[in-house]
C-alpha cells in the first residue's frame, strides 16, 4: 500500500449552478410576454414630421393605422401610396370598405381611433380623400402621427 500525501493546498470551491436553468426561463417568459410581434411589412416609406406638442396613443390596441408615404419598391411608381395592413391600395375608396371589414372582425368603426402615418413631403391630397372615406362611414376619431423632439 502507498502512503498518502496530504499537500497543504485546497482547491477553490465550484460554483453552485442549480438555479441557473430557473433564472433563464424566468427571462425567457419575461421577454416572451414583454415583447411585441411587428405585425405591418411597411411597403410605403415613412418620414414623419416633428411636432412640438404631441401626446402619444395610451391604448395601441384599439388603433387602425393608415400608412400614406411613397412606395419603397421602384415597379410601384413614385406616386404617394396608401398602405392598408400588408397591403398597398390602389386609391382612397379602398379605405372604407378596409375599415368596415375590421369593424367585422370584432371592432367598431367609430370606436376606434384611425391613426395617419403620412410621410412629411405627401400632399394633402391624398390625406384629404382618406379622412373623407373615413368620414363617410362614421370612422371620425382620426390621429396624425408625427415624432416628437
Amino acid at each position: 500500500m502507498g502512503k498518502f500525501k496530504k499537500d497543504g493546498k485546497k482547491g477553490s470551491p465550484t460554483v453552485n449552478t442549480s438555479a441557473l436553468p430557473d433564472i433563464v426561463f424566468m427571462l425567457l417568459f419575461f421577454f416572451m410576454v414583454a415583447t411585441t410581434i411587428k405585425e405591418v411589412d411597411m411597403q410605403v416609406d415613412i418620414k414623419k414630421p416633428i411636432a412640438d406638442q404631441a401626446e402619444e396613443i395610451e391604448d395601441k390596441d384599439n388603433v387602425d393605422f393608415i400608412y400614406i408615404g411613397y412606395p419603397m419598391d421602384d415597379n410601384q411608381g413614385t406616386e404617394p401610396r396608401i398602405q392598408l395592413n400588408d397591403q398597398l391600395a390602389s386609391d382612397a375608396s379602398k379605405v372604407g370598405p378596409w375599415k368596415i371589414t375590421q369593424a367585422r372582425e370584432g371592432k367598431r368603426p367609430f370606436d376606434i381611433v384611425t391613426s395617419l402615418k403620412v410621410h412629411k413631403d405627401v400632399g394633402m391630397r391624398i390625406v384629404s380623400d382618406v379622412k373623407e372615406e373615413l368620414r363617410d362611414i362614421d370612422a371620425i376619431k382620426i390621429n396624425y402621427s408625427a415624432d416628437a423632439r
